[in-house]
């Protein structure tokens, strides 16, 4: 799909390298399951079946779980017309747009696709942001769908999930096993399995989250440039951040397991290891950028300086 978003070449090789060494460790973790269910035909049916089904209904499962519903024009005519003008600046498809019923202040892309996207925003970031922060959010959401990292997020996603399910199965495998199974040869190859999938996991944690958070500067940079109104993001980032300190612990919880595809990070203060395990860069960080951006600009109608 083209669009007036500026092409990010970094960004796109960021995201070969990614899937390429999640190829990698993604067959090591296929070899496992292999080992330990002694069944080709098996792996590949389950593994190819979750696959399928995060890939295909990645966007009603991020719905679902984050209370979200599509809504028509005439329910959210200001939401719709933020998304109309974006998409017609952008020279992109629209999108779906859906709400997410919380009072956590945050916005996601999800689909595998530009012609399946769906853009959520949480009646929370409605109610705080202006519309020209608003329209910066939703442009920063509109880059990830016309950079295809949603999808690529997505399957990288679904690689660190599966090598944590296969742990709890091959300890729950054993755990119900008979008797004669239980010996030193046996014992032996679970740990071995739940040695490579640990090291899977770990492997696609931390590649996740490098490409996560290179993949939200790009997409500011590319909001900032479309809309010309960096400031205007800037600000909505500050709001937004400020107010996520104040939100419930319990919704927090449940809308962390999708940090790598929000707008900002849900994640409540005093956080452990945040700067090392984010999926997103620090707000300091991201504002920095965002005013280089704004100085390259000037300050009237977003248009170029002469000297920029």
């Amino acid at each position: 799909m083209r669009s007036r978003f500026e092409p990010d070449r970094q960004l796109t090789a960021r995201m070969v390298v990614t899937m390429f060494l999640l190829g990698l460790v993604y067959v090591a973790f296929v070899a496992a399951l292999i080992v330990l269910l002694k069944s080709v035909v098996l792996v590949v049916v389950i593994a190819a079946g979750l696959l399928v089904a995060q890939f295909w209904f990645s966007d009603r499962i991020a719905l679902y779980a984050m209370h979200g519903h599509l809504v028509t024009a005439e329910e959210q005519p200001r939401l719709h017309g933020v998304v109309d003008r974006l998409c017609a600046t952008a020279d992109m498809p629209k999108p779906r747009v859906a709400i997410s019923d919380m009072d956590l202040p945050n916005a996601f892309a999800t689909g595998r696709n530009a012609d399946h996207a769906v853009v959520c925003v949480t009646t929370g970031l409605l109610r705080r942001l202006e519309t020209e922060e608003l329209e910066g959010v939703l442009a920063h959401e509109l880059s990830h769908v016309a950079h295809r990292d949603v999808a690529v997020i997505t399957i990288a996603s679904f690689l660190g999930v599966i090598a944590g399910l296969i742990v709890r199965f091959a300890f729950y495998s054993q755990l119900f096993g008979g008797r004669n199974q239980r010996d030193q040869n046996t014992a032996a190859l679970l740990a071995i399995v739940m040695a490579v999938s640990a090291l899977v996991y770990a492997i696609s944690f931390l590649l996740i989250r490098a490409l996560s958070r290179y993949r939200e500067l790009a997409a500011d940079r590319a909001a900032a440039m479309l809309t010309g109104k960096p400031s205007a993001l800037a600000s909505a980032l500050t709001k937004v951040s400020g107010d996520i300190a104040r939100i419930p612990t319990q919704d927090l919880r449940t809308a962390q397991a999708f940090n790598a595809f929000f707008f900002t990070p849900a994640l409540g203060p005093g956080t452990a290891l945040a700067s090392l395990f984010s999926t997103h860069p620090s707000l300091k960080r991201r504002l920095e950028a965002l005013a280089e951006i704004s100085a390259q600009l000037g300050e009237a109608g977003g248009k170029p300086r002469d000297d920029a």
